[in-house]
Formats: structure tokens, sequence, C-alpha cells
């Protein structure tokens, strides 16, 4: 496979986008269509502040921003912010078909009434958390060991790690049901774990490996998120455990795959001819189009696939809840760890959400041999208990030593001083003295 360097002139040739400054016609309701029907005048939506000084240029440049990996850049700004024309909102003041009915409003009443009776049971300061789970969230989420959310907080030892999220992209209302329904998904959308020997007839995994290594390396040419190097490798097996391909067309399973996993992930994504020059043009903008139809054809179109990194995120932010300051090493070690595995063709066999967890296992475990690194908070939004990790997290500790090893685009990558260089980390003691 031949890999040639990019130049960022080259890879950054797009166009740049136009902001309309054409003032638009307000949408009428029929209320507004009533008042103005009076008067016979359609009026005009007002513009825009900032828009009635610039409304003498054609075009108002827009800065191109990427979306920055949520590994090592956790805040991103731009020199020019981007100027965007005020929305009108119309209100419906009649409703002539609402669902609810009085059975409805009966049943939120008796619910309300449940919580007002269980905070006031709560009148210990220990349960004040409690108390504030409860206000916060009506629902009754059922937990990982079918205990309700409630009766998990009562529990002294688990934190609640969403109390402190308050904004709505963290959508901390909706997390445990959020991850509840990723748990179904990663069974229900598992892949093949032994498609080299059933499906495939002339690749092998050391050909997979190859393939996913030099893709960690096109990742860091174009500053691709974590998050879209997960669901590339996802794509790539769920198409290998259903078609046969043959060698050649590998590389091209692999670059189609970013081409789909960058247009959902990334806020710009690299351009098809972009990956056609990376692979020095050893194919056309047609075979790429043609495999991207055949791959989402595949998968029905579903990109919501549970990968690692989608789980990982959820149990890094339980991890940190233990300390007073979150440690950064603790989160680059587990994406490390984690990253690792998907080289491996052997660890197809165990869930994402499972790596997830032993990956944070092992990362405390070698930040701090002196803490015991599972804890009742863990235990809870992770699922599993110490005892149902240790396959995976001594499987993980022998890649974490394997220094050996002949492929480390990843230990290179981690090696970096902005990973805080956790790819030299290793275990003074041996996990299993601990499971």
């Amino acid at each position: 496979m031949n890999y040639s360097s990019l130049s960022l002139s080259d890879m950054n040739k797009e166009n740049i986008p136009v902001a309309n400054t054409n003032c638009t016609t307000a949408r009428v309701t029929r209320a507004r269509a009533k008042a103005l029907g009076t008067s016979g005048v359609l009026l005009l939506p007002p513009l825009h502040p900032v828009l009635k000084v610039k409304k003498e240029h054609k075009q108002i440049l827009q800065p191109k921003t990427k979306r920055a990996s949520s590994d090592n850049n956790k805040s991103a700004s731009t020199d020019v912010a981007p100027i965007v024309q005020s929305k009108r909102r119309a209100v419906l003041k009649e409703i002539t078909n609402n669902p609810f009915n009085h059975s409805s409003i009966k049943l939120t009443d008796a619910i309300r009434l449940q919580i007002s009776n269980e905070v006031k049971r709560c009148t210990s300061k220990k349960n004040d958390r409690v108390m504030m789970a409860v206000a916060v969230a009506p629902s009754v989420c059922v937990g990982p060991h079918g205990k309700t959310t409630t009766e998990a907080l009562i529990d002294e030892s688990i934190i609640d790690i969403d109390s402190k999220h308050k904004g709505p992209q963290m959508c901390s209302l909706y997390a445990t049901e959020v991850y509840s329904n990723l748990r179904t998904a990663e069974l229900k959308w598992r892949h093949s774990v032994d498609y080299m020997k059933t499906v495939q007839q002339e690749i092998t995994q050391e050909m997979r490996s190859i393939l996913i290594d030099w893709l960690v390396e096109v990742c860091e040419e174009y500053g691709l998120a974590s998050e879209t190097f997960y669901l590339t490798v996802a794509l790539i097996d769920h198409y290998l455990s259903k078609k046969n391909i043959g060698k050649r067309r590998l590389q091209l399973l692999g670059i189609t795959s970013m081409l789909i996993a960058s247009k959902y992930e990334e806020i710009s994504a690299p351009r098809v001819e972009e990956f056609c020059f990376i692979t020095d043009s050893t194919y056309t903008k047609g075979e790429v189009l043609e495999m991207e139809q055949q791959i989402l054809d595949e998968i029905s179109f579903q990109l919501s696939l549970p990968t690692t990194k989608k789980f990982l995120r959820r149990f890094l932010l339980a991890a940190q809840s233990s300390y007073k300051a979150p440690i950064i090493e603790l989160e680059y070690l587990a994406n490390y760890l984690a990253e690792l595995t998907l080289i491996e063709y052997s660890f197809l066999k165990f869930l994402p959400s499972l790596i997830a967890a032993s990956a944070v296992f092992l990362a405390k475990w070698t930040l701090d041999h002196d803490e015991y690194p599972w804890n009742g908070t863990l235990e809870h939004y992770t699922g599993y208990k110490a005892s149902e990790l240790e396959v995976t997290v001594l499987a993980l500790q022998g890649l974490q030593l394997n220094n050996a090893a002949p492929l480390h685009a990843i230990r290179q990558k981690y090696k970096q001083q902005k990973y805080k260089s956790v790819a030299t980390l290793t275990s003074r003691k041996p996990v299993k003295l601990v499971l």
C-alpha cells in the first residue's frame, strides 16, 4: 500500500460557503393570515442588525471549521464568527390534534405525588443527593443490574455523575436511557467474530491489521476525530463479516469506510478526491462511490453503531467522579488502550462496552497501584463487576506490554507530548493480583 504525504493547501481546497443576505418573507400562519387579512398588507420580517450594515456586500465569507478531536482539543474557536440571520417563530394558539387525554393527566399527577412522597421520606442529610435525583428526573429508569435509578442512588458508594452537568448537549436527563439503548444495540448490530474463517477467502488477519494501522496515519494526516476512526473500523468489520472481498479491494474498503464515517462525524469531511490521492490514485472516484453504495446497503444506512468510544466517554466520566480534579492522563491512557484493541482481530469477540470498561480498569491500575481500580460507581454505570472483566483486562495488558509489536502507528501517536506520552506507561504490578 502506497502512502504519500499530503500538502495542507491541497487538502483544504473547498468552496467557501456564501451567506445569503437577501431578506426572505416570514412564514404566514393561519393566525397571521387572519390578522393581515383586514389590512391586505403582507409585512416582511426586519433585517438582521448586522445584515443591515453588510447588505451592500454580495458575499460574506465564513471561516472553514473542522471538528476537533475530543481527546486532545477540548475547545476550539474561530477568528471570525459566522453571521446567522435571525429566525421568526410562530406560536400555535389553538391545538386541535392534542393526543393527551384526562387519563394521561391523572397519571402524571400520580407520578408527581409518588415523587413528592419519596422526597419527603428522604429527610436525612445523607440522602440529599437522592432527593435531588428524584426531583430532577421524573422518569424511573432501570439500571444495568435491574435496579431503578432511585434505588441505585440510595447506595452511598454510587456517585451521581449527571447531576453536575446541566448543559443541554450533555443530555443528563436522558443519559441513562441513551446508554441503555446502546447496550441493546451492541447486541443487535454485533458483527461476526470469525468472519476470516467463514466468509473471507483471500484476506487474512494480518492484512486487516495492516490496513487499520495505515488508517491511523490517515486520520492523523487529515486531523479527524477519534470517533471517526472507531466508526471506520466498525464499518470495515461489518462489511467483511457479510461480503467476501479480494486483496486488491481491501484498501478501497478502508478509505471508503473512512469517507462514510467522516461524513457522519466530521463537520468538514475530506472530499472523495483526497481519499483517492492518499492511495496514490490506486482507485478512481467512481470506484469509491460504488463501494460507498455497497457498504451503506449492507448496513441498511445504520450509521449510529455502538462503538467502544461511545461507552468509553461515559465510563471515564464515572471514573473521574472519584477524584477531586479530573486526571487527563487517565483519559488519554484509557483511549490508548482501547485503540490498541482495534488492530487486534482477536478482540472482536468482546463487546464494545466490555472493552471500554476493561480499558478504564487497566488505566486506573497503571496510574495508581495503591487504590483498587473498581468501585460501586463504575460497577453501576458500566454494568460490569470486576470479576467479569478478568479475561479482557488480562488480554488488554498483554497488548500494553507488547512493545515489540510490528504495527506501531497507535503507539507512536500516543507517545507524543500532547497525549502526555501515555504509550510509555506500563503496569509495574500484574493486574491479576487485584482481579
